[in-house]
């Protein structure tokens, strides 16, 4: 198997490992607020939720152009000014479910050598495929670990 089938593998199954981290959490408990300064589990996921097609226009950009222009976005703009609080649950997990089913199709056609294809990110200069992809595959788990912190403080191990 090489590098890039592991690599969507792996981003296939984020999903999955956030529904999981939510699993038996009350409508009140994915709105609380239990560690002090910290979103909710609820703004937590719509944070993945609007990164999602961000990193999947990423990968599509590169994927079908030559060295694109990548644009950066700010997560504490969105969570100020896309009102975070007052999001569906059911439809940022779908979006989020969805974003990948179509990006993993995508992914699934091209060949091995694709992931080293380059797109040129207004912060952070060349960005290759396979690094992009890897961003969107350690974000959930990322935020995993804080859903996991708000479980814990609401007693919820």
């Amino acid at each position: 198997m090489s590098n890039l089938q592991q690599m969507i593998e792996s981003y296939a199954q984020g999903p999955g490992q956030l529904r999981q981290a939510i699993a038996g959490m009350s409508k009140e408990q994915i709105i609380a607020r239990p560690v002090a300064n910290r979103w909710s589990t609820l703004e937590v996921i719509v944070h993945i939720a609007d990164f999602e097609p961000i990193l999947a226009d990423r990968m599509k950009r590169i994927i079908s152009h030559d060295r694109p222009l990548l644009f950066t976005a700010d997560e504490n703009f969105f969570a100020t000014h896309l009102f975070y609080a007052d999001r569906d649950l059911d439809e940022e997990l779908n979006l989020i479910e969805y974003t990948r089913k179509q990006m993993v199709r995508i992914l699934n056609k091209l060949p091995n050598e694709a992931g080293i294809r380059t797109g040129v990110h207004s912060q952070k200069g060349l960005v290759s495929l396979e690094s992009v992809l890897n961003s969107a595959i350690n974000h959930i788990p990322h935020h995993i670990k804080f859903i996991m912190e708000k479980r814990k403080a609401l007693g919820l191990s």
